[in-house]
């Protein structure tokens, strides 16, 4: 049994964590307005979008090398130096004396956003009840969307008057975290269980109050069964013939949800600049789209763990392609408003909700590596993103164009959540883990 105060508390730490990963990928597309309207570099729409991609790299490469790495050094570790990696970089983002050492700042922000995630989603799974994982998950996920209304509320107070520089720089605040986190979050006893280190998890489960874990299977007795170490462990089974059709399912139903998410993060108030709204309201736009996605996570993880997951995930995405297609037609403010408020439960609700479901999908073992590596091939979808937008943007269609593709990848995600088998013929969506090496509740 795992005590409800530990749970709140491992909740609280990886909530703060995605808070200023939020806040990070947020940032950007609030100060977009301000980048294209800054004369010394005379940026076009293409490349903001190029700019933009560059944080998204380092994301491609920091969610599977951190995530393995976390698995074999310790989860705990790992996310110290992946809070870090997204704080620090802010202060040169906003002191960048040109537009290429922004791109290389926020290339290495990237590296610590792209870890932070299958860290915390890896955490929140193992200290989580199991009638409660996409519950908990979707609360704790939520600090991702409040990072981002949090970001897109200060560009509104703050964008005219001090400019895209402060706005950004106000990231580098996060990096009071890493002290606060190496207190007050406790070790994956899991992880430490499942790299051989026994003596320790069973001392960090009495700690915690929790029953220690059983043996490790021996390293021997793990070569004989085929398991391999680390990254080829992970990559053998995501790939074996028991989870490679989920496996392709997971990675492209998360491809096009980041590439929602991002993509719409990035463009959604020039877009709305686009349609006429003036530069206040635009903003606007993106603090609904956050705050409703904020609290949809944790409505749609609420839902996910009494429907399941899969039909769920299918209808979220499925009714937020709807709701983007329909911001096509200009209408009253509080109808564009849920508009954009189904958009962002379609896109950032459903995609993190199916985050958590990869990471309880897969063996204990390799969580924070297999949900690396899905976001990690997601990252790509996340670089297309703004690149694509930027590229619509620029080419003249008309921003009627952007809700279109949008609409059409969200109906792509959709549709592959559908084709998600179930694991040992459950109907909810959500399988046991094969291997676990915490008490179940």
């Amino acid at each position: 049994m795992i005590p409800a105060a530990v749970t709140r508390r491992v909740l609280l730490c990886c909530w703060i964590a995605i808070l200023a990963e939020g806040y990070d990928v947020g940032v950007f597309g609030a100060v977009v307005p301000g980048l294209l309207a800054y004369e010394p570099w005379s940026l076009s729409a293409v490349e903001i979008g190029g700019l933009a991609a560059w944080s998204l790299v380092g994301m491609l490469i920091g969610a599977t090398t951190i995530g393995v790495l976390a698995d074999r050094v310790g989860r705990k570790n790992m996310l110290l130096v992946a809070v870090a990696l997204c704080a620090l970089p802010q202060l040169g983002v906003a002191l960048a004396p040109s537009r290429e050492v922004l791109g290389l700042f926020r290339f290495v922000g990237g590296l610590g956003l792209g870890g932070v995630i299958p860290i915390a989603a890896a955490y929140t799974i193992e200290f989580s009840p199991p009638a409660k994982k996409s519950r908990n998950y979707g609360i704790m996920y939520s600090g991702y969307s409040l990072g981002i209304m949090l970001a897109a509320l200060v560009a509104v107070l703050s964008l005219d008057a001090l400019g895209w520089r402060w706005v950004m720089g106000l990231g580098f605040g996060a990096v009071i975290l890493v002290p606060i986190l190496a207190v007050a979050l406790p070790q994956s006893i899991e992880q430490l269980a499942a790299s051989g280190q026994t003596d320790r998890a069973a001392a960090e489960a009495r700690r915690l109050g929790i029953e220690p874990p059983p043996p490790a299977v021996p390293a021997a007795a793990r070569a004989e069964r085929g398991e391999r170490e680390g990254f080829l462990d992970a990559l053998r089974v995501v790939f074996s013939p028991r989870y490679r059709v989920a496996t392709a399912c997971f990675w492209l139903a998360l491809f096009c949800g980041l590439l929602l998410v991002y993509g719409l993060n990035t463009w959604l108030p020039q877009i709305m600049r686009k349609a006429g709204y003036d530069l206040g309201s635009s903003l606007m736009f993106l603090l609904v789209f956050s705050l409703a996605s904020a609290i949809g996570g944790i409505v749609v993880g609420l839902l996910a763990d009494r429907r399941g997951q899969k039909p769920v995930l299918v209808v979220c995405y499925a009714v937020g392609a709807l709701g983007i297609l329909a911001l096509m037609f200009r209408g009253p403010m509080v109808v564009n408003y849920l508009l954009v408020g189904i958009a962002g439960i379609g896109s950032i609700s459903t995609s993190l909700v199916l985050t958590g479901w990869v990471a309880h999908y897969y063996p204990a073992r390799i969580r924070a590596a297999a949900t690396g590596m899905a976001l990690s091939f997601a990252r790509v979808g996340a670089i297309v993103g703004p690149i694509v937008g930027g590229f619509i943007a620029g080419a003249g269609f008309g921003y009627r164009a952007n809700f279109v593709f949008f609409a059409v990848v969200g109906g792509i995600a959709a549709l592959a959540v559908a084709a998600l088998p179930l694991l040992r013929g459950e109907s909810d969506g959500a399988p046991e883990p094969e291997e676990s090496v915490t008490a179940r509740t």
